[in-house]
C-alpha cells in the first residue's frame, strides 16, 4: 500500500510540472492576429514623412509624385475627357433629353433663349454649383457628378449651348 500511495503522489507531482511547463510553453507561442488589425497598426505607425538623398531620392520623389499624378486623373470623371460632347452623352443626356425637372432639352431654341439671355458665365456657374429656379426646377452642381471638373463642366454647358443656337 505505501508504494501505491508514493505512485500514486509521484504521478500527481509529475502531472503538476507537465501542466505547468505546458502552460509556460503555451502562454510563449504569438497569437493569430486579425489581418485588418495588422493594417491599420502599420498604418496609425508608419512615418509620417521620408528623407530622400542624391539620385535614388529623387527617382524615387518622382516615382511618388507620378504616382499621386495618376491617382488623381482616374478620379477625374471620364478619363480626364474635355469635349463637352462626351461629358452630355454619358451624364447630361439623361435630363437635357427628356426635359426632367424643366431641363431645357438639347436643341430646343425657345428653352434655352432666356437661359442665353442670362450669359454662358450665368448658365457655367449654375451648372457648376447647382441651382434652384423660381419656379422650383433644380440643376444639380455638376450635373450630380462631382468628380467633373469645372473645365469639363464649362466645355459641355458651351457645346450644349452651341446646339441651341
Amino acid at each position: 500500500m505505501r508504494q501505491f500511495s508514493l505512485l500514486t503522489a509521484g504521478l500527481s507531482v509529475l502531472a503538476l510540472v507537465l501542466m505547468v511547463v505546458a502552460y509556460i510553453i503555451y502562454s510563449h507561442i504569438p497569437k493569430d492576429q486579425d489581418p485588418a488589425v495588422a493594417k491599420r497598426t502599420e498604418a496609425r505607425i508608419a512615418p509620417i514623412g521620408a528623407v530622400y538623398a542624391g539620385d535614388t531620392g529623387r527617382a524615387a520623389m518622382q516615382a511618388a509624385q507620378d504616382a499621386a499624378a495618376k491617382a488623381a486623373a482616374a478620379q477625374v470623371a471620364y478619363g480626364g475627357s474635355t469635349d463637352g460632347k462626351t461629358i452630355y452623352d454619358n451624364l447630361c443626356h439623361s435630363c437635357h433629353t427628356a426635359g426632367v425637372a424643366g431641363a431645357p432639352k438639347l436643341g430646343d431654341k425657345a428653352a434655352w433663349s432666356a437661359r442665353l439671355a442670362e450669359g454662358i458665365a450665368t448658365l457655367t456657374k449654375h451648372a457648376i454649383e447647382g441651382y434652384t429656379g423660381p419656379d422650383g426646377n433644380h440643376m444639380p452642381a455638376k450635373g450630380g457628378n462631382p468628380s467633373l471638373t469645372d473645365e469639363q463642366v464649362t466645355n459641355t454647358v458651351k457645346w450644349m449651348t452651341d446646339q441651341a443656337k
